[in-house]
């Protein structure tokens, strides 16, 4: 099977999150002698490979809405999730065709960009067990997953007439005043700003998204209540917390597959959230592996280079080799 045609045919199967269904029927249909099931729950539809095996491969079949259409320039392929994540499924299918006794669990899941409910529903159901799952590290194994913690936040203010600004307390200016304070205390993306209109008067709201990224030695609940505290009296939501995590003894079995591929190995950091996140909260020892640049992902600039597929599934099927002759 060749990598750039089944790139091409899974990135052209447009599947948003919750938009999922023709992918995962194409997907069914081209493993079908894997016997693959389809698992639901929380309105996701998650296909699932040899889902007794004690260590499975997960990566999602969502992506973000389209930004741009399949191109391939002779070395990279671009559109949206090229990379985030069908270059991994794109390993994994292409691993699945070289296998013939297959020893891991394969997990194709959906909604990982918008609420994870794919995972959630998988880690509710399975008891705890292994995990890779792939997603955009350059091919280095990310053994330290970063946490997060996301807020929105509304800052009041007082309206006056524009010629008056004194007379006002303007609430973009607190949000900015704050805003600055905030990302002194690590890696911070101001995610959306909303405030203000075009009328000559001072804005009295502002509405912002804040997204920390945290490391995983630090506490995220800690972490929480030192950003409350510098928000202290104004309108505050957490959206979402997740602590970071290091992986276990998992990284070891992908450490030895990288070995019989004759891959260098390298490690990494998962800055993102990813579907690892449940796994990990779940009890799973978990890690993050997979081809592609992250930073380029949900952008109009996403791309994957072909060779990157290839050595992710050699990766594969020679942990699979692992496994059968340590079995």
């Amino acid at each position: 099977m060749d990598a750039l045609k089944l790139l091409k045919e899974l990135v052209e199967i447009e599947s948003e999150s919750g938009e999922e269904d023709e992918i995962v029927s194409y997907l069914i249909e081209i493993l079908y002698e894997f016997e693959p099931v389809v698992f639901e729950k929380y309105n996701t539809k998650n296909v699932l490979i040899n889902q007794n095996a004690d260590l499975w491969i997960v990566t999602h079949v969502d992506t973000v809405p389209v930004k741009r259409k399949f191109e391939f320039d002779g070395v990279y392929a671009y559109g949206t999730g090229c990379c985030d994540a069908k270059a991994s499924v794109t390993a994994i299918v292409l691993a699945l065709n070289e296998i013939e006794d297959l020893n891991f669990g394969i997990a194709l899941l959906s909604d990982e960009e918008e609420g994870g409910l794919g995972s959630r529903a998988i880690v509710e159901e399975f008891k705890r067990r292994r995990a890779i799952v792939m997603e955009p590290t350059e091919l280095k194994i990310a053994n330290r997953h970063y946490g997060c913690l996301e807020i929105d936040v509304e800052f009041l203010g007082s309206s006056a007439h524009g010629a008056y600004p004194d007379m006002g307390v303007n609430a973009i200016e607190k949000a900015m005043k704050v805003v600055n304070e905030l990302k002194k205390m690590g890696l911070c993306l101001i995610q959306r700003i909303e405030g203000g209109s075009y009328e000559y008067v001072v804005p009295d709201r502002c509405s912002v998204r804040i997204d920390f990224v945290i490391p995983p030695e630090v506490k995220v609940d800690e972490f929480e209540e030192r950003v409350l505290n510098l928000l202290k009296g104004e309108n505050c939501t957490v959206v979402e917390k997740a602590q970071g995590f290091v992986s276990g003894d998992v990284v070891k079995l992908l450490e030895m597959a990288f070995d019989r591929a004759g891959l260098p190995i390298a490690y990494g950091e998962m800055r993102s959230w990813t579907d690892a996140i449940n796994f990990r909260e779940a009890g799973w020892d978990v890690v993050v592996f997979g081809p592609g640049e992250l930073h380029l992902c949900h952008t109009e600039r996403e791309r994957i280079r072909i060779d990157e597929i290839v050595k992710a599934k050699d990766v594969l099927t020679a942990l699979n080799e692992i496994i059968r002759s340590n079995s």
